[in-house]
């Protein structure tokens, strides 16, 4: 797939904010300061698409970036940051699980892990949590750049071993480098092949609810 166009639609702090139309949405999340920005403004060529910080934490709100004019990217407040308030974990909690468990234009879900790291308990958790409630999503390994190939390979096969400890069949995985721009085929690809097998999206509930 080619990116020729992608452009900020909106920010919502709640899920009836987000978009009232019947586009499929591929949507990104993983831990704060996970690369998740940087891996935004690489797919989609577009270096200042999605803000970078230096300050984990920074994206607190659903972002939509409408790609080529027909399906959405949304960037995905991060979790597992502990200098926010309880009560803005409380609230991204609760923004994170509407939007995944009850946004219906939501195709795919891409969880990004650093790779450097072991497997994280937070990231299982949340993996676990999507495969009860049934909900598609693949891994995406950032900053692959930084170890030695050996090293991220060592990583990636310990986080698979991990998964099938409690996983009959693991989910799609990517490696990425944002500076090295690696990954960036495999995902569009992956993502246009979804678009091209996917049946028309649901019509998004209207303002008051009921289905428009």
């Amino acid at each position: 797939m080619n990116i020729t166009s992608a452009v900020f639609r909106c920010s919502s702090q709640k899920l009836s904010q987000c978009p009232a139309d019947n586009r499929w949405e591929f949507a990104f999340i993983g831990r704060s300061n996970v690369g998740k920005s940087s891996l935004i403004n690489m797919l989609t060529d577009s270096p200042a698409l999605a803000k970078v910080s230096a300050t984990p934490g920074k994206t607190r709100l659903i972002n939509h970036f409408l790609i080529n004019g027909c399906w959405y990217l949304v960037d995905l407040p991060g979790y597992g940051y502990a200098r926010v308030s309880k009560g803005q974990r409380k609230e991204f909690s609760k923004l994170i699980l509407d939007y995944i468990l009850k946004r219906e234009q939501m195709y795919f879900l891409f969880v990004l892990v650093d790779s450097r790291l072991e497997p994280q308990k937070i990231d299982l958790d949340f993996m676990s949590l999507l495969g009860e409630h049934g909900i598609p999503f693949g891994i995406v390994f950032t900053k692959c750049d930084k170890l030695s190939a050996n090293q991220t390979e060592s990583n990636i096969a310990r986080y698979r071993r991990t998964l099938l400890e409690s996983w009959e069949e693991l989910p799609p995985i990517f490696r990425t480098s944002s500076e090295k721009r690696q990954g960036r085929e495999p995902i569009l690809d992956f993502i246009g092949t979804c678009l091209a097998d996917a049946p028309e999206p649901p019509a998004p509930p209207a303002k008051d609810g009921h289905k428009a």
